[in-house]
C-alpha cells in the first residue's frame, strides 16, 4: 500500500509530507507545501515581507532549508542559520525587525511544581512585579482554583480565567490592571468547572493556547502561576507555556519533588509535542543556617548546574507582603526577598537577551 500524498496549497502539486513545515494551520484549515519555495510564496500572498524575518538576529533571507522553517504551537519560527537555531533552543526570546517583538506574541513563563509550599505564587506575584517595573506590559495569569494572586495582591476580578476557557471572554478583557504595565486575570473555585468543561473538549490540552492566542498580543510577558497538581489546567498552561520557572524549597521532600515536575516536561515535549523548555530551578525558603538547606541547595546545584537559579532566602517580609495586598518590592524594597527576587528578574533578561526587556532596573537600595 503506498504512502498518501497531499496536494501542495500553492503549486497543486502532490507530494509526501517528510518535514513539519510542510503542514500549516491558519485560521482553522491545513495548509501544504511542497518546498520551502512554495512555503515562502504563501508567505508573500500573506501581505508580508517578501523574505521571512529571523526569529533570532531579526534578518531577511529566503528560505532554502527544511531546518530554516520550524513549526510552532505558537507558530512557524524562522531561522537564518543553524548558529540562530541553536540559540533559540538554547532559550533566546524572538525579535523582530529593528528589535521589536515578532508576530509569535508574548513570551509565556508557567510557574510550576506538583508540590505544595514552593513559593509558587509569591514568585510568579513578584516576577511579573519586577518585569512590569522594568517597562514591560506583563499579564499575570492565576491558573490556581485557591485565587492566591488576586488575594495577594487585593483584587477580584469580575471576570475570570473560567470565563476565558468556558465563555471565550478575550483575555484582554477580563484582565484587572492592577499596577503600571501589571495586568491580571484572576482565578477561583469556578475553575474545577472549567476543567469539566475542558475534558468534554477536542485537543482538550490546548484550550488555553486557543484562547490566549490573538487576545494577549498587546504584552511583553505572560507569568501563569500554575496549581499543586498535575491537572488538566496546568497540562493546558504547560502546552501554552515556552518555558518553566521551577521554585523547589531547600527541604528533602521538595528535591525528591523536582524528579516528578522533569517527567511532566518530558512528557509534554514527547506526548503533547509542545517543545516546553525549563528556564530554572528556583530555591525558595533557604536559610544557611540549616545545613539541609546548604545540603539541598549543593544537590540542586550538582544535578542543574547553571540552570539552578540564586535562592530566594527565608524572608519575614516576603510572608508579610500578601497580607498588606503588596509585592515585596512595594512592601519592603530593601529587604533580602526583594534583593533575591531583583536578581531573579535580572537573571530571566539576561537568560532571554530579549531588547523589549532591558530596560533599566528599578534602583537597589542597599540591604
Amino acid at each position: 500500500m503506498s504512502d498518501p500524498t497531499s496536494t501542495c496549497s500553492v503549486c497543486q502539486g502532490s507530494f509526501l509530507v517528510r518535514f513539519r513545515y510542510q503542514l500549516r494551520e491558519r485560521d482553522g484549515r491545513f495548509e501544504h507545501f511542497c518546498s520551502q519555495r512554495c512555503l515562502q510564496r504563501s508567505l508573500e500572498r500573506g501581505g508580508g515581507d517578501e523574505t521571512p524575518c529571523c526569529d533570532v538576529c531579526g534578518r531577511g533571507f529566503a528560505l532554502e532549508f527544511p531546518y530554516q522553517a520550524e513549526v510552532r504551537d505558537a507558530g512557524t519560527a524562522f531561522y537564518c542559520s543553524t548558529q540562530c537555531r541553536a540559540a533559540s533552543r538554547a532559550g533566546v526570546f524572538r525579535l523582530g525587525r529593528a528589535g521589536g517583538r515578532a508576530s509569535e506574541g508574548p513570551r509565556r513563563i508557567a510557574v510550576f511544581n506538583h508540590k505544595g509550599g514552593t513559593g509558587k505564587t509569591t514568585t510568579a506575584v513578584n516576577l511579573a512585579a519586577g518585569l512590569a517595573e522594568r517597562g514591560n506590559r506583563v499579564l499575570l495569569i492565576d491558573a490556581d482554583g485557591q485565587g492566591n494572586v488576586g488575594a495577594s495582591l487585593g483584587i477580584r476580578g469580575e471576570r475570570t480565567l473560567y470565563h476565558v476557557l468556558v465563555t471565550g471572554t478575550p483575555a484582554d478583557e477580563a484582565a484587572v490592571p492592577v499596577r503600571h504595565n501589571l495586568d491580571v486575570l484572576t482565578s477561583n473555585e469556578l475553575l474545577a468547572a472549567a476543567e469539566l468543561y475542558l475534558a468534554e473538549r477536542q485537543g482538550r490540552h490546548r484550550i488555553l493556547r486557543e484562547r490566549l492566542a490573538d487576545k494577549v498580543t498587546g504584552y511583553d510577558v505572560v507569568v501563569l502561576d500554575c496549581a499543586p497538581a498535575l491537572s488538566l489546567m496546568n497540562q493546558n498552561a504547560l502546552v501554552y507555556a515556552d518555558s518553566v520557572l521551577v521554585p523547589v524549597g531547600c527541604d528533602y521532600l521538595s528535591l525528591i519533588g523536582v524528579r516528578q515536575v522533569l517527567r511532566t516536561l518530558k512528557s509534554v515535549r514527547k506526548l503533547l509535542k509542545h517543545p516546553v523548555h525549563m528556564l530554572g530551578v528556583l530555591p525558595t525558603f533557604y536559610d544557611v543556617r540549616n545545613r539541609i538547606s546548604r545540603e539541598a541547595l549543593d544537590a540542586l546545584r550538582e544535578h542543574f548546574k547553571e540552570r539552578c537559579l540564586a535562592p530566594i532566602r527565608v524572608n519575614t517580609k516576603l510572608r508579610e507582603a500578601p497580607s498588606a495586598k503588596k509585592t515585596i518590592f512595594e512592601h519592603a524594597p530593601t529587604s533580602h526577598g526583594a534583593l533575591d527576587y531583583l536578581e531573579l528578574v535580572d537573571h530571566v533578561v539576561r537568560l532571554r537577551g530579549d531588547a523589549n526587556l532591558v530596560e533599566q532596573a528599578p534602583a537597589r537600595a542597599a540591604g
